[in-house]
């Protein structure tokens, strides 16, 4: 990848200078969905495929940038004396620019420009959180050129607060924080009310993580993701009349099942309803994989995924099929939807030999009912991201 990224920002900006490299990892989130935007905790983990960046350096105020991955958009170039706002013309610059603004809200303003080329190993729209790479990715950039003194949990409320802010995605923190805090082998425990976390060693022995790619293209701000995260407010609001609680994720299941009729909207209760279950089983997942019990575990994946369908209805035909068709396999331990939903990727913990079986085989139930294929990829767990030096 090195030489391949190096050789194409030559072309588009020509050699010379300090070229230098990164790399963002994107993520997986194992248990623990649309829990991050409601107190709840998550169990993500970052990937070994993600976002490199080589990037060299302005004497003026100008930035350039450029994709591989969407090489007919061609250079996009941006004044930083000019007010940086949300723009179509951006087009998938709004994440990067966002984050240079982000960083000048807090008063660390990029005192030059630089060139900088992308290329991401991530699917795009996969719900493997290839803009919450690009993020991060883009803040350790600007920490590394000009020394900003940031930490990697500052990047992930920067890139947080840039997608709100700047690009009208009412995300929780969980992508940016598990991207920017990934640690190889380990997933991480996050409890999003507070950010206090743990890593926790994932040992799959014979068992490896699968992901499965819909191809179902959607984009988060034209989801009803923020519908969802609006209808878990409205539920706190009712709720909070008559408990003592900040977030849904201060309820355990008999808190929530002796208070969700005050909710009237049968709707609306069901969301909440998820949100409040869902943060119960990840907790429940976490304490199986640290007692080794991998099959309650998968067993815990496969009740996540039922509750996005039936209660917090974000899974669609696309994700149920993926899904489904696992369940079917032999060697599947769990397998649910990651991500927002509405299209994206599925998640599957399958014994080492019967991969190549279980990809064939869903793979081909999956083209004959949705009518196009859908991708696998066998993936590890990584680290956070990182200068890249040889």
């Amino acid at each position: 990848m090195r030489d391949k990224i190096i050789k194409e920002f030559t072309e588009q900006f020509g050699e010379g200078g300090d070229i230098r490299l990164f790399f963002a990892p994107g993520r997986v989130n194992l248990i623990g969905e649309h829990t991050d935007y409601n107190g709840g905790h998550v169990f993500p983990c970052a990937l070994t495929i993600g976002t490199f960046a080589a990037v060299r350096r302005r004497s003026d105020r100008t930035v350039r940038f450029y994709s591989m991955n969407f090489e007919n958009e061609g250079v996009i170039t941006l004044d930083l004396d000019t007010e940086l706002k949300p723009s179509p013309e951006l087009r998938w610059v709004n994440y990067p620019a966002g984050i240079i603004w982000a960083f000048k809200e807090r008063g660390l303003a990029c005192p030059n420009g630089f060139d900088i080329v992308y290329c991401g190993t991530i699917p795009n729209g996969s719900g493997l959180s290839s803009s919450a790479s690009i993020e991060v990715l883009t803040g350790f950039v600007l920490k590394s050129l000009f020394g900003f003194e940031v930490t990697n949990i500052d990047l992930a409320k920067i890139g947080q607060f840039s997608e709100n802010k700047f690009n009208g995605v009412n995300c929780g923190i969980m992508d940016q924080f598990a991207i920017a805090m990934g640690k190889k082998d380990h997933a991480i425990f996050l409890d999003t009310s507070d950010l206090k976390f743990e890593y926790v060693p994932v040992r799959l022995d014979g068992i490896r993580v699968v992901i499965g790619n819909t191809n179902k293209k959607r984009g988060l701000g034209d989801s009803k993701y923020n519908e969802r995260r609006s209808e878990c407010e409205n539920a706190l609001e009712i709720l909070r009349k008559t408990c003592d609680i900040k977030t849904l994720g201060d309820l355990n299941e008999e808190g929530f099942d002796a208070v969700c009729q005050n909710i009237e909207d049968p709707v609306v209760r069901k969301r909440a309803k998820h949100a409040v279950y869902e943060n119960r089983r990840t907790i429940r997942a976490v304490e199986a994989l640290n007692n080794n019990n991998i099959k309650l575990f998968g067993e815990l994946m496969n009740a996540s995924h039922v509750s996005l369908r039936d209660d917090y209805e974000v899974t669609g035909i696309e994700l149920d099929t993926l899904v489904e068709e696992a369940w079917k396999q032999p060697g599947v331990l769990g397998s649910r939807m990651t991500g927002a939903g509405f299209g994206g990727c599925t998640v599957s913990l399958v014994e080492s030999d019967k991969i190549d079986a279980f990809i064939d085989n869903v793979g081909r139930a999956y083209l004959e009912k949705i009518g196009y294929a859908a991708d696998f990829y066998v993936v590890d767990i990584g680290d956070g991201p990182a200068e890249i030096n040889n």
